[in-house]
């Protein structure tokens, strides 16, 4: 990586670290960036647009989109040998990096995974991924509901032994230039019909990928390599295309010419939350504000979804099972025509509890598990040896009774107190309050709970000063289980608050004492003490205490007030935040009046002279209005740090 000075210049021109084939560029600011390359023989290139595809992206929530927040990232480019490249600039660009690959070609050999209707699949081991780089292990999700459809928007002009090399440099990029766990695709394909396995994790699993940034769970990300806005996929490219729908979908039992509703995990088109109408084979597009995967691909995306539908026939579709242990349970399908079919119920011991036949190309039967002996039983639903067969499970294992995350806040009472746990199974529930010598002072209660995340308020009014245990007994028909957690009730402090709860500078610590008390305030951060703050014998009343956070670091703090007296020592602890960065204000559309925001804020709109003032959370937001003659707009965090004003024009 380079970091290019940008110094106010339009055009620039720098030389990379060493020849290099691929490229890509990340830069700052709400402008934009072209860029052309010099190859080894002399020769520019055309400009090129450095990041047409913005929106092959991880989901914004996910710490793998955290790495490179804040930076507008370019796409990977295969250029060829290159030794030079000049820099275009467009409207406000505060930095610029480049990222330069150099990926050796290889004639890889294909590999054919043993899986039953799979196309022939370029392993990662084949073609060369590096595991070491990356950078976590893969996550999953329950199903696969559609495949989404890309180009990865480089050149068209390569040979078919440096696909793989492509492949690799479009690894690297996305794991040490973006930041992401791995290579964003599931899968690609190159124009000779070659198909790379992408993301690690298994090509027949529900592997989560970076690619549609809001839709990545439950969709495959296929890329084709190469750029299809003016030009056609080739022959091989689309075949390969077809065969790998059919069967992936075929696997997550998904028909290729169905749609669904997706409910959108958030991206700068659609918030999270919005329901979208997707096709089960759908283009990049579909999920953004994105051309891919080109023009000329995206027309054909019908066709290939009709023929990937005609491939490896027969199949079944969209297995579902409605019902629970203990009553009526009813297991439906589709079949792509009529055959003879069977549902089948086993136990944990693998013997067959239940079955259900017919002959149609509509699977519907229901099972009377009234008298269900077990917790859970697997299903399957087939149709003969040519038919992939839907599998699952029905009910639940029992569950060992726990008590998990008992704890109490505040620890040390003057009045109240909020008590929390997770119970993981049904059960009678009795808590205590125990003095130091184990001694039963109360019952707060006995009630029957169902298992999950459980709270109370434990009023300490009646109960005298002193150190005790609130204890929980949990017990069902097979075990009882308990849980402490140590409280000390202390009235010395009756009140303790600080003020501002963010702040860029200053905080007022505010507490009401009851009796004479040794007292002493510190600044603590994760437990350990930061800043000494006061330290003191104080008579009774209200005391008030500012301490100035000049030199200490933003992040989460807590004002820990110990006082020592007659019950002893106590501490209570009230948190704030300190915060000097200035919000991140981004201008999606100035016409549409579309935004983006790195955090919650105050955001004050000033639009044909009018102003607005509104507050809005972190991500993207939107105001209604006519034509739009002219903008400003900037935003205020909750510790008063003012973004960049955007103006227009």
């Amino acid at each position: 990586m380079r970091e290019v000075p940008v110094n106010g210049g339009r055009t620039l021109a720098s030389a990379p670290p060493a020849e290099f084939d691929m490229l890509g560029l990340h830069w700052r600011g709400p402008g934009s960036v072209d860029f052309r390359t010099r190859s080894t023989a002399g020769r520019w290139s055309a400009w090129r647009r450095a990041a047409p595809e913005s929106e092959d992206l991880p989901d914004a929530a996910t710490r793998e989109a955290g790495a490179s927040r804040g930076w507008r990232l370019g796409n990977p480019y295969w250029v060829g040998a290159s030794r030079q490249i000049g820099y275009r600039l467009h409207g406000r660009v505060t930095r610029l990096r480049a990222y330069f690959i150099d990926s050796t070609e290889e004639r890889i050999p294909l590999r054919r995974v043993a899986m039953a209707g799979s196309p022939a699949l370029i392993s990662r081991s084949a073609w060369g991924a590096n595991e070491a780089i990356r950078r976590a292990a893969p996550t999953y999700a329950r199903n696969v509901q559609l495949a989404v459809v890309h180009h990865t928007a480089g050149t068209n002009a390569y040979t078919a032994s440096q696909s793989a090399a492509i492949v690799r440099g479009i690894e690297v990029y996305h794991v040490k230039g973006n930041g992401w766990n791995d290579i964003g695709y599931n899968f690609l394909i190159d124009k000779y019909g070659q198909v790379f396995e992408g993301r690690y994790g298994g090509v027949d699993k529900n592997v989560i990928g970076a690619h549609a940034e809001g839709f990545n769970t439950g969709s495959t990300g296929v890329a084709l390599i190469g750029s299809y806005q003016t030009s056609a996929p080739t022959a091989a490219e689309r075949t390969a295309l077809v065969n790998l729908l059919a069967w992936r979908l075929d696997i997550a039992h998904v028909d290729p010419l169905s749609t669904l509703t997706y409910a959108s995990g958030g991206n700068a088109r659609f918030p999270a939350g919005t329901p979208v109408v997707m096709r089960a084979v759908s283009g990049h597009r579909d999920t953004g504000f994105t051309t891919c995967p080109g023009a000329v691909l995206y027309a054909q995306l019908g066709a290939l979804a009709r023929q990937a539908a005609t491939t490896g026939l027969p199949k079944l579709y969209a297995p579902s099972v409605q019902g629970q242990l203990g009553g009526l349970v009813r297991f439906q399908a589709r079949l792509s025509t009529a055959l003879p079919w069977t549902v089948t119920l086993t136990d944990s011991s693998g013997a067959t509890v239940a079955t259900g036949t017919g002959t149609s190309d509509v699977v519907d039967w229901t099972w009377d598990a009234s008298a269900a002996a077990q917790a859970s039983y697997a299903w399957a639903i087939s149709a003969g040896s040519g038919v992939r067969p839907a599998t699952g499970s029905i009910g639940t294992a029992p569950v060992p009774l726990a008590i998990k995350s008992f704890a109490a806040n505040p620890r040390t009472i003057s009045q109240t107190t909020q008590i929390s746990y997770t119970l993981t199974a049904a059960a009678t529930v009795t808590a205590t309050l125990r003095d130091s010598a184990g001694k039963t002072v109360a019952t707060l209660f006995t009630q029957q709970h169902q298992p999950g995340k459980q709270s109370f308020t434990f009023t300490a009014t009646n109960v005298p000063e002193g150190h005790f245990q609130l204890v929980l007994s949990a017990a069902n028909a097979k075990t009882t289980v308990t849980a402490s957690v140590p409280v000390v009730i202390d009235r010395t402090v009756t009140r303790f608050t600080v003020a501002p709860a963010v702040t860029n500078g200053a905080v007022t610590f505010s507490f009401d004492l009851a009796r004479v008390s040794s007292v002493r305030l510190d600044v603590q951060r994760a437990g350990k003490t930061v800043a000494p703050v006061y330290s003191a014998t104080l008579a009774p009343g209200t005391q008030s205490i500012a301490w100035n956070a000049a030199g200490t670091n933003d992040g989460t703090y807590a004002g820990a007030l110990t006082t020592s007296g007659e019950i002893g020592t106590a501490t209570r602890t009230q948190l704030f935040r300190i915060d000097r960065t200035r919000p991140t204000l981004r201008a999606r559309s100035f016409g549409a009046l579309r935004f983006w925001v790195s955090e919650p804020a105050k955001v004050t709109l000033l639009v044909n002279g009018s102003r607005v003032v509104r507050s809005v959370r972190a991500g993207t937001f939107s105001y209604r209005h006519g034509r739009v003659r002219s903008v400003r707009i900037v935003a205020r965090d909750a510790a008063g740090n003012l973004s960049r004003t955007l103006k227009f024009p």
